[in-house]
């Protein structure tokens, strides 16, 4: 418990100081644009309403879906630019992540602003041009002064909504006190999820009461309360951000890793390995399988370990299984022609697809393949996780036994397998060497007809890194070098009921086993 409690305040300065950054850096940019759209609002229906409908339509999309959709976006507009003009832009991480947030944080100031500007009393504007006023003077000193308290406001609800949101930019790549949060529910350290929960919500209401503090001494004519706000804001953002000096530049390596633990482990072994090469090393955790493809071939990232399935079927698109030796030679000449990825080489182990069940349900039934499940299913609920529905591995699998499941629900991995013990699931589409098969002493069920491919983990290096000799030498070692044993009981010591290793310390080592190997 301590140990944790410590992992998880010396990974705050990090955290922090780019939560902060995104957040400051899109609240900015939101009022920079909002405050004279508002005014130009307040003046013409013809711009209120448009603007307003256009605002409160995008609080209607899912803030995750937003952060997710500027990432293809802005990869496509990144390619186009670069062979247009030779160069581009980093589509991963802060661009995508700034961007969605802008978005979000506008609407409570706009709304706020035109409601404040249109409430002024008519009087106060009479009396502006009774003294000769021109409009921008009867803005400045009348109308804005009289309206601010209304838009302070607007400008608390906006901060705490997009400090909020800020936590989901982890999975397109940008580091924030979501870290804490994803990380904490696929390993089930639920220390990170309260800490970066708290964290999150300490930082929104510290921006929420210094804001309230301005908002006050504005209705209140006190500059005194203005100042204090403002200077608090100023100290907390710059104390926040100090951390950020610190932090490695873009010149170094840059590992991904998707969202599950396993992956988490793989990247820090990566990670240490590179760092051993005295360069420096960033890490981009929580991808998701697309986004990491994507980002690798864009350059965003420089190398993360994928699954030979995985490829072969949402990369390629290929639904053929042409068997484990032919899909990784084919995978090898077939990427590098593509977008001139590097497979450096399988680690050694399989993280495959399976469907798995608690054993006593399996003994009652009778069932122990795939096969055997098929008559069943119509009495049975399915729990997945929340990619495996749409993946083209279980349309196959579906066809291949006519599998028709009572219910099928897609559960975050961690309340996958918590649904399986509850009974919400009776089975589940588990991984091959996942820890948690061994923790639940689940069985897996055997796949007769081959309907699913190999998943064979594998290196894979961006087209930037793919002749980089320094790292290609720091990573190669691992191929090969572990075995499906070894990633379970690294995967198990992390998903273990009591006494889990943290990620890093897992990493560790399996990192020492590799050495070891070798």
């Amino acid at each position: 418990m301590d140990e944790e409690w410590a992992a998880a305040w010396r990974l705050l300065p990090v955290y922090l100081s780019q939560h902060m950054l995104l957040s400051v850096c899109a609240l900015v940019i939101g009022f920079a644009i909002s405050l004279p759209l508002s005014v130009a609002a307040s003046r013409s229906a013809a711009v209120r309403w448009p603007s307003l409908f256009a605002a409160s339509l995008i609080q209607t999309i899912p803030s995750l879906a937003l952060l997710a959709l500027f990432y293809p976006l802005l990869l496509a507009t990144s390619m186009l630019t670069k062979k247009v003009t030779g160069v581009g832009f980093p589509a991963l991480g802060f661009l995508p992540s700034v961007m969605a947030l802008t978005l979000y944080s506008m609407l409570p100031v706009l709304r706020n602003g035109v409601a404040g500007i249109r409430a002024v009393d008519p009087a106060a504007i009479e009396a502006a041009l009774g003294m000769g006023m021109t409009e921008r003077q009867r803005l400045f000193w009348v109308e804005l002064p009289l309206a601010a308290p209304v838009m302070m406001a607007g400008a608390r609800t906006a901060a705490v909504w997009t400090i909020g949101a800020a936590t989901l930019a982890t999975p397109v790549g940008q580091t924030s006190l979501g870290n804490y949060i994803f990380l904490g529910l696929q390993t089930e350290n639920w220390i990170f999820v309260l800490f970066g929960c708290f964290a999150s919500a300490a930082l929104a209401l510290a921006a929420d009461q210094l804001l309230g503090l301005i908002e006050s001494g504005l209705s209140a004519r006190s500059r005194l309360r203005v100042w204090a706000g403002v200077l608090g804001l100023v100290v907390g953002a710059a104390a926040c951000l100090s951390p950020l000096a610190a932090i490695p530049g873009k010149a170094g390596y840059r590992v991904g890793a998707k969202n599950f633990a396993e992956q988490y482990i793989l990247a820090e072994v990566m990670v240490r390995r590179l760092q051993a090469t005295r360069a420096p090393v960033s890490l981009k955790e929580d991808l998701g399988s697309a986004t990491a493809y994507r980002a690798l071939a864009a350059s965003e990232i420089d190398t993360y370990v994928d699954y030979t399935g995985t490829l072969w079927t949402n990369v390629l698109g290929r639904r053929d299984n042409p068997g484990r030796e032919a899909m990784l030679r084919d995978l090898t000449v077939l990427l590098a022609q593509r977008n001139h990825v590097r497979l450096l080489g399988p680690l050694g182990f399989e993280n495959a697809y399976v469907l798995a069940m608690k054993p006593e349900r399996a003994r009652e039934l009778g069932i122990s393949s795939v096969a055997d499940l098929a008559p069943h299913a119509p009495e049975l609920k399915l729990g997945s996780d929340l990619e495996f529905l749409s993946r083209p591995e279980w349309t196959d699998l579906r066809r291949a036994y006519d599998l028709r499941f009572r219910s099928s629900t897609a559960y975050q991995p961690t309340f996958m397998y918590r649904a399986l013990e509850d009974g919400q699931a009776d089975v589940i589409s588990a991984f091959s060497s996942d820890g948690r098969i061994a923790a639940d002493h689940l069985v897996v069920l055997s796949d007769p007809k081959q309907a699913l491919p190999p998943y064979d983990a594998v290196i894979l290096v961006s087209p930037r890194r793919a002749r980089d000799s320094r790292l290609i030498a720091a990573l190669s070692p691992m191929v090969g070098a572990i075995p499906v044993q070894t990633m379970r009981e690294a995967n198990y010591s992390v998903d273990r009921p009591k006494d889990k290793l943290t990620p890093t310390a897992a990493a560790m080592w399996l990192d020492a086993q590799v050495s070891q190997k070798r």
